[in-house]
């Protein structure tokens, strides 16, 4: 009988945000379960749209004994703290060595986000799979899904056998990518067998906005990725798109080909990479200014609401989800029919539940990360205790638990709903757990770079991605980075290279 570990360890990590992931952000995420030890674990992760639960349906599917380990998430923010990364790792080793302890194991699939830093380990996933790979010996297979997001570096690719990234971004493919790493995981299994390798750095970085792989020029190089694929001898052809937001020199772009060759990896990984250089200057998108896409929100007309994207406070890339930019913007120009989710603010929260539905509360909205919160005076119009389940295409099935939070009216055309802890606005869940059905509304803003569109834009009749201040910056060559590689470009098209 076939005998796999499945556990996993996830978080994308913001070299220069404000605060730091600590152990509380992985015991109560919002949008994703809670930490779980190996009692838990199948039974939590099983329902849910993670990776994991694609490893665990291929498992079950195929008869294999699965040996749960432990599996962490937490929302994007600064680098993990060396005491919740100690502790999570020591999870996940103490359950592996017990499941070793039990009986052999065939192999082990880790689910991964691929872009976390931790206090004393820059390239953290690397850390993990070495400590992995040293429990379990050179001749148990490893195998691990990763967030296309990743900063795939060449110490992941040395101590795994195989890493299959997501194809999609808004990610909608985190379980298929899963079963899928699961599949050669058994693969290497029953043919005894492990596939060559062939690992490429790509020498620019592109903004996330522009890495969408529901638009050009991101469909063409995954339309491309899935061609090469194809080629004989292939058993995965991973691309990621990179995180760059974290300062270290793994940090870009990056291409692991596996496959029976070595000369077939190679190959692989050369062609895809020479098509993404020849990209280069399609990706370089820009954003408009908050006040620019505001009215130009305004000035519109049609069947659908105009989605406002506050791509830099995207909870999704590190921001913590409080900056009031965009919001004072919408209450400066008179906008109508507004609504922005989610506000995070548990003390505004906080206050809204003390005083109740139908009463009218002064409130320092947000900016509890900036420093910069925004006056305002807000009808109370409804409650919750913040918990539900997403509907939209990514998170469908995951538990959502933001805590006490409530829909608040901050001037006579703009609402917002206040949760008490950060979420990414990537499913239309978040409005309508206070009654908001986003189709209805005039402008509907988000706290959200790209994972917004798989819910949003097919209601949309127009989306405007905008930047108001906060960390999650459209050009992430203004941050002050100090350790990035030599040669690595920070915009698409720049000729500057990093000393």
């Amino acid at each position: 009988m076939t005998r796999i570990a499945i556990g996993g360890f996830l978080h994308e990590s913001h070299s220069f945000a404000p605060l730091p992931t600590g152990w509380a952000e992985f015991v109560k995420p919002g949008g994703f379960p809670p930490l779980q030890k190996r009692d838990t674990l199948l039974d939590a992760l099983r329902p849910t749209s993670c990776p994991a639960a694609g490893a665990i349906m291929v498992a079950e599917e195929e008869g294999v004994t699965i040996a749960p380990l432990a599996w962490g998430f937490a929302n994007p923010a600064g680098p993990v703290t060396a005491e919740a990364f100690e502790r999570i790792a020591a999870l996940i080793i103490a359950a592996l060595s017990d499941a070793l302890e039990e009986g052999p194991l065939d192999g082990v699939y880790l689910d991964l986000h691929g872009a976390m830093v931790a206090v004393g380990f820059d390239d953290a996933e690397a850390e993990l799979l070495r400590r992995v790979r040293a429990v379990v010996g050179p001749d148990v297979p490893i195998a691990a899904s990763l967030d296309p997001h990743a900063n795939m570096t060449a110490a992941m690719v040395a101590h795994a056998d195989v890493l299959v990234p997501f194809r999609t971004y808004p990610h909608v493919d985190m379980k298929p990518a899963g079963a899928q790493a699961a599949r050669l995981l058994l693969r290497m299994i029953r043919e005894r067998r492990r596939p060559a390798k062939a690992f490429r750095e790509i020498d620019y970085w592109t903004p996330l906005p522009a890495q969408c792989t529901m638009v050009a020029p991101m469909a063409e190089v995954m339309a491309e990725r899935a061609r090469l694929a194809e080629a004989p001898g292939m058993w995965e052809l991973g691309f990621c798109f990179g995180f760059p937001y974290a300062d270290f020199p793994g940090c870009g772009m990056a291409i692991a080909a596996f496959a029976d060759t070595t000369e077939q990896a190679a190959e692989a990984a050369d062609a895809l990479a020479g098509f993404i250089a020849a990209k280069e200057p399609e990706f370089a998108l820009g954003v408009l200014p908050a006040a620019e896409g505001v009215a130009r929100a305004m000035a519109g007309s049609g069947k659908g609401p105009v989605v406002l994207a506050d791509t830099q406070d995207n909870p999704g890339g590190g921001g913590h989800g409080d900056t009031t930019g965009l919001l004072a913007e919408l209450i400066r120009q008179g906008a109508e029919g507004a609504v922005l989710a989610p506000m995070n603010d548990a003390e505004a929260a906080a206050a809204c539940h003390a005083a109740g539905e139908g009463a009218t509360v002064t409130l320092d909205l947000g900016g509890r990360s900036d420093g910069a919160p925004l006056a305002v005076t807000a009808l109370v119009e409804r409650l919750s205790d913040g918990r539900f389940t997403l509907t939209g295409p990514m998170g469908r099935g995951n538990p959502a638990d933001l805590g006490p939070s409530a829909l608040i009216r901050v001037a006579p055309g703009v609402r917002v709903i206040v949760v008490s802890r950060k979420m990414q606005a990537h499913d239309q869940a978040i409005f309508r757990f206070l009654g908001i059905e986003p189709a209805e509304q005039g402008i509907v803003a988000v706290k959200s770079s790209v994972h917004f569109r798989a819910d949003f834009q097919p209601i949309a009749r127009e989306v405007i991605v905008v930047a108001a201040p906060g960390p999650v910056v459209a050009d992430p060559a203004v941050l002050p980075f100090t350790n990035l590689r030599p040669g690595l470009r920070l915009r698409p098209g720049d000729n500057r290279r990093t000393p």
